[in-house]
């Protein structure tokens, strides 16, 4: 995968720019919304706050998805206002799901410092993530009516899908083996439906039909898939100083990522002195995993790269990049909007951040 050319780079984080500038004011508004301690704790998560209260201008994420709400309220026609409330319930979404996957993975970590449930406590993290997806389903409903209930509707039947996602994940953590069509399912639940909302939102409430909303949603999906893709294979060769994540983190937390999977389906001879790793690795407890050194997940990749995982996970994230252009071929849209949704797309698979 080569790197984008920097003018796109440019014009692709100013795009992201604006999704954090239109959205910020609605999504803080939002958040103080809920109740003491929640409200700070929330702050602290999105990086508003340090641990001790304090303002901060922590990093918040990419805002990939407040940028697609935006967009596809362009798309019909609209201004990237009317896709606000949907960006701001897709993010709210997002964000619960992040403090609930932190602690269910043990993560310590999360854009370079500590995680809320390390800071505030399990319970505070489990709360707050509940209160952030009531949240959700508050803003987007809005004002009640039929676009907004449309939206909402989108919203609630994604998030579904994404907490469906998260339990396969789960699972896979406790099998020798998980084939590639699994993976590919668990990644369009966990990553790839709430993708597909933020990319329909803003048309959604704009009043467009489902002849721009469904292939706005379709290309979302699509996207969700090579961003997963792309995910799998920091979550495995990240750099630590860009990730905000410890080195080799999926391999530590037994996930049968999409590398892994692709790399025991060809059953070659790497593959098979894989299997015989990952099954040893599912039989230890999570502490005795913490122990294990730093050279055995060295060579669990290595295995993964020698039987082909990493390469086919590359060209499946480009192929996934590619049909979710395809989905737009047919739509009408503005000429700006196509070539800022191609841009987003491109950045999701070139991104090493």
């Amino acid at each position: 995968m080569t790197a984008a050319h920097p003018t796109t780079q440019d014009e692709t984080a100013a795009l992201l720019e604006r999704g954090r500038t239109l959205t910020a004011p609605a999504l803080r508004a939002a958040v103080g919304r809920l109740a003491p301690p929640m409200d700070t704790i929330a702050a602290y998560h999105f990086g508003w706050i340090d641990a001790q209260g304090r303002p901060a201008d922590g990093d918040s994420g990419k805002a990939v998805r407040p940028a697609l709400a935006l967009l596809s309220a362009e798309a019909a026609g609209a201004g990237p206002e009317v896709g606000v409330p949907g960006a701001v319930a897709v993010e709210l979404v997002h964000n619960f799901s992040l403090l609930h996957d932190d602690l269910m993975d043990g993560d310590e970590q999360r854009r370079h410092r500590d995680t809320v449930w390390k800071v505030h406590g399990p319970a505070q993290a489990i709360l707050v993530g509940d209160a952030l997806f009531a949240l959700a389903g508050e803003v987007v409903i809005g004002d009640g009516s039929p676009p907004a209930a449309r939206a909402a509707r989108l919203l609630a039947t994604s998030s579904r899908r994404l907490i469906n996602g998260q339990a396969q994940d789960i699972s896979f953590e406790h099998r020798e083996r998980v084939s590639v069509e699994e993976c590919q399912t668990m990644a369009g639940n966990k990553t790839g439906a709430l993708l597909a909302a933020a990319a329909a939102i803003g048309a959604v409430l704009a009043g467009a039909d489902e002849s721009v909303s469904r292939p706005l949603e379709l290309y979302g999906e699509h996207l969700g898939l090579a961003f997963q893709a792309v995910d799998d294979l920091l979550g495995i060769w990240g750099d630590p100083r860009t990730t905000g994540k410890p080195a080799w983190g999926d391999l530590r937390q037994r996930k049968k990522s999409l590398p892994v999977a692709a790399a025991l389906a060809t059953g070659n001879a790497a593959a098979e002195r894989l299997t015989t790793l990952l099954a040893a690795d599912v039989k230890r407890s999570r502490e005795e995993i913490e122990e294990v050194d730093e050279a055995e997940f060295a060579a669990r990749a290595a295995l993964i790269e020698e039987a082909g995982g990493r390469r086919w996970t590359e060209e499946e994230a480009r192929r996934q990049h590619d049909a979710a252009l395809a989905a737009l071929r047919d739509v009408s849209l503005p000429a700006a909007v196509r070539r800022q949704l191609t841009e987003l797309a491109d950045f999701v698979v070139v991104r090493r951040k």
